[in-house]
């Protein structure tokens, strides 16, 4: 395996031209015309504290058990998606990073880059289930934080319910990124990239020690970009910097800072007119003079370790962010048949504004035979939003002179305590962890009368893996989850009467293997599980208007994956899942059907080799296809969506390979949807449309 240099690297994404390139090699000392090429050092992992990776497998990650524990260990089905893979595949988006991953279904929405909106285990998770380094990333119902892959070293998927360690979540799972943090070493990376759509983009990425004893370490990343995308008058423009520090005044203690500042500008409206639900037309419902998501947010944060002795561990980690969107939309409505369509415009503020902070201790003890790894902790969470919006039938100018009437606002306080025993006898391994959380939610409607609601659960889980002498770990686990509703739904939704929403709970059984192959960095895993979800909330747009009510579902399913980087260059990523989800309690018609837009199957193929000597020395190939089955277009499964399958490819260059001054240059080319594969995709009363081919790395 080829090291990565610690000094200068650069990397050159081109499409269909040829460019100069400036030489940035390895730190060298010039004495008398001599160079001297230090040594390079591996690095195959950023965080290894945090998440310990080598290439497309993952070792440890903290999120699982709030503990630095193998991932072979944990009772319970974790993906992730390393750097190197992030590297490989250059998604643009949260949702892309994730089209690998079993039980992930990141492609419900069509192209959509204004969300990252994905589904684990046939529920959604991108309201309750977005976590960034182990602190909870709250979003409203417009203004939701932006994930930049370029700024992350990794995404953490852990499914199932995870509320006995976490709180207020789904129970698909949670997913968690890994934001990039200070490296021991030197480090400088710059990436430039043209792709379709006149799309430019350059990166920075710099990071090393501050002083010479290495106590003070810094990061800081970067990103521009301008670009358009296959609408008119729909950009995908941004900026993003984030700092990050980190103070290790000795070894037991650490302190890291974490900052970002993002600015981005997409497109207000992303859907094509429908003129009968299930039929797309290929009229594009957005006005170009008229179609800016204009987005601001920021972060500032730490992460506070303390080791007092072998025995307890402190930790807190603290994070305030905001975010504030701007959004101008349009539409069209028919009034009547052979008439011209008639458009309306819209314009959606919304700012949202949260604060966590998480305190635990770690405790490692022995009671006689056994091994405790124990965490307690309390958490708080405040979460404020406010939201205008307006409408006009009659022009731009019309929309642009209006003010914006403020619609509604909500403020919630969140408190919870939990307690973790992890506790190893021989090949045993038990873990044991329960929660209690109380929510308040205050909600101001548009005349400004305010609602108060109060709930509170427990959630728990119980789990026994068994680490056989062949590195296969057979598990089994029970967990629950918890999440209060806020706002009022519908029993009836032909009906005006309506009633408190109650807090939706589920309950999970999982078997599952792990198998960490011997003498391989080789993973595989398959898991079972079946999910009983009481009193979710969805949208009904059975009567023309949306309206909130709660259902019932099951989801029950199977996942196998499988993820390699072998010394001979060869990596791969596969997936299959079968998962099928049906109501049990919702609106007439739908009780025994399955959920909409949910494929009962789903299989992802990705691999990548890299040429370590030969003729092809320094060229790297990488395919995978990612197919989805036919799913229904309605609740009331009266048709279907067709099965969908796409093709995806990268293609680079190490010129370091050939040439040791040019060490760190690399040329990558990435495609996305290859062969151009669109289709649309109907859920449960809007249709949506895939992306076409992309080209850009």
């Amino acid at each position: 395996m080829r090291t990565r240099p610690t000094t200068w690297r650069l990397g050159i994404s081109l499409l269909g031209s040829a460019a100069m390139l400036s030489q940035f090699g390895p730190a060298r000392a010039q004495d008398g015309g001599n160079i001297t090429v230090l040594d390079k050092i591996l690095v195959d992992a950023e965080s290894d504290e945090i998440l310990l990776q080598d290439g497309y497998v993952a070792k440890k990650d903290r999120i699982g058990t709030k503990t630095d524990t193998p991932i072979v260990r944990i009772p319970q089905a974790v993906s992730v998606v390393t750097q190197k893979q992030i590297e490989d595949q250059k998604p643009r988006t949260l949702n892309e990073s994730l089209g690998y991953t079993a039980s992930a279904n990141p492609n419900s929405f069509g192209f959509d880059t204004r969300y990252d909106a994905f589904f684990l285990r046939g529920f959604q998770a991108f309201y309750n289930g977005m976590f960034r380094d182990g602190l909870r990333q709250y979003n409203g119902p417009s203004a939701w934080f932006k994930t930049e892959p370029y700024g992350i070293e990794g995404v953490t998927i852990l499914k199932g319910p995870a509320s006995s360690l976490y709180g207020v979540s789904g129970p698909g799972g949670i997913v968690n990124v890994v934001t990039k943090r200070p490296k021991e070493e030197q480090y400088r990376e710059v990436e430039m990239l043209m792709g379709e759509h006149n799309r430019f983009q350059a990166g920075l990425d710099a990071s090393g020690p501050v002083n010479e004893d290495g106590s003070i370490l810094y990061r800081f990343t970067s990103l521009g970009r301008n670009s358009d995308t296959d609408l008119p008058g729909y950009p995908d423009d941004k900026i993003y910097l984030a700092p990050a520090v980190t103070f290790k005044p000795d070894e037991d203690t650490k302190l890291t800072i974490l900052g970002e500042y993002s600015k981005s500008v997409t497109g207000g409206t992303a859907a094509f007119y429908n003129p009968t639900y299930g039929n797309l037309s290929n009229v594009y419902e957005g006005d170009p003079a008229w179609n800016d998501f204009d987005q601001t947010q920021g972060r500032i944060g730490y992460e506070f370790e303390h080791r007092f002795n072998d025995v307890l561990t402190v930790r807190q980690n603290l994070r305030y962010n905001a975010v504030d969107a701007d959004i101008e939309y349009s539409g069209n409505y028919s009034i009547g048949q052979d008439q011209p369509l008639q458009r309306y415009w819209g314009h959606y503020t919304e700012d949202i504004k949260n604060f966590v902070v998480d305190n635990m201790a770690q405790f490692e003890f022995d009671t006689g035979p056994v091994k405790h790894t124990a965490v307690a902790g309390i958490d708080y969470a405040w979460s404020d939003y406010d939201a205008g919006s307006g409408l006009s039938y009659v022009s731009i100018d019309d929309i642009k002179a209006a003010p914006v009437p403020y619609v509604g606002g909500q403020e919630m306080n969140q408190v919870g305590v939990y307690l973790q025993d992890q506790m190893e006898w021989n090949d045993f391994t038990l873990f044991a962890s329960g929660r209690y959380d109380w929510v308040d939610t205050t909600s101001t409607a548009a005349d400004f009368t305010k609602s108060k609601q109060d709930d509170s659960a427990f959630s728990g889980r119980l789990a026994l893996s068994y680490q056989t002498e062949w590195g296969i770990t057979p598990y089994v686990k029970y967990s629950t989850s918890f999440s209060p509703n806020i706002g009022f739904v519908y029993d009836d939704v032909n009906s005006d009467i309506t009633r408190v929403a109650r807090p939706t709970k589920a309950t999970q059984k999982e078997i599952g293997v792990k198998y960490e192959i011997p003498d391989y960095n080789a993973t595989i895993s398959a898991a079972l599980f079946d999910i009983d979800q009481k009193d979710g909330v969805v949208f009904d747009a059975s009567t023309g208007i949306n309206k909130q009510r709660q259902l019932d579902l099951n989801s029950r399913g199977i996942e196998l994956e499988a993820n390699a980087s072998l010394d001979n260059g060869f990596s791969v990523i596969a997936s299959y899942t079968y998962l099928r989800v049906k109501i049990e309690r919702g609106a007439e018609g739908t009780v025994g059907k399955e959920l909409s837009a949910t494929p009962n199957h789903i299989l992802s193929l990705w691999g990548h080799y890299q040429f370590e000597n030969g003729t092809l020395e320094g060229l790297g190939l990488g395919t995978g296809v990612r197919v989805a089955s036919s799913s229904y277009g309605d609740d009331t499964n009266t048709f279907k969506n067709e099965a969908r399958a796409f093709v995806d490819a990268s293609l680079s260059y190490d010129f370091g390979y050939r040439n040791p001054d040019l060490e760190g240059v690399k040329l990558q080319v990435n495609a996305k949807n290859l062969f151009d594969n669109q289709r649309t995709i109907c859920s449960a009363g809007y249709c949506y449309r895939d992306e076409g081919r992309s080209l850009f790395a």
